[in-house]
């Protein structure tokens, strides 16, 4: 799969790039309430907690995130597009990812727009209920051509553990 590292690229979104905004019920209870149980260890369809540092203030920043694996390979796919923890991902080139008090380290590779076709379909076929209003229309069962369309929207990063943290606090 082609890839390039997570920063800064020629092909970096503009700042008007594809994003959705979660509303009102997303952010004040479903993402509450997903991050509350990765928190105490229970995966909900693959979610952890992503950590990852912010382009600015340096800070963690943490959200939850769906864990897609691809034939061994661990990605994360951002459904509503260049969202803030894409934009710190790219300049952090890396994170953590929390399931419980289990802390795994990681560093990230920013998936070419060519090559995320199966990708996209992987994790459409397992969370489109969840996420399938972010894609316009295009879903699991949609052809190479109307996924590669899309592409540019969502970005996937391909990520690989570097060792465990100690145990968040």
């Amino acid at each position: 799969m082609s890839a390039q590292p997570a920063g800064p690229t020629g092909s970096s979104p503009s700042p008007a790039a594809h994003v959705m905004r979660p509303g009102w019920f997303t952010v004040n209870v479903l993402n509450r309430l997903v991050a509350w149980t990765t928190r105490r260890g229970i995966s909900v369809w693959g979610s952890r907690v992503l950590a990852v540092r912010g382009r600015k203030s340096g800070e963690w920043r943490r959200t939850p995130v769906n864990l897609l694996t691809v034939d061994g390979a661990q990605y994360l796919v951002a459904p509503r597009g260049h969202v803030q923890w894409t934009r710190n991902m790219r300049a952090a080139g890396g994170g953590q990812l929390h399931l419980g008090r289990h802390v795994q380290e990681f560093t990230a590779v920013e998936v070419a727009d060519d090559a995320k076709p199966a990708l996209l379909r992987a994790y459409l076929k397992r969370w489109k209920a969840e996420v399938g209003v972010f894609f316009d229309g295009v879903g699991p069962d949609s052809s190479d051509a109307e996924l590669r369309a899309v592409a540019p929207k969502h970005p996937v990063f391909r990520i690989t553990t570097t060792g465990s943290a100690a145990p968040a606090a």
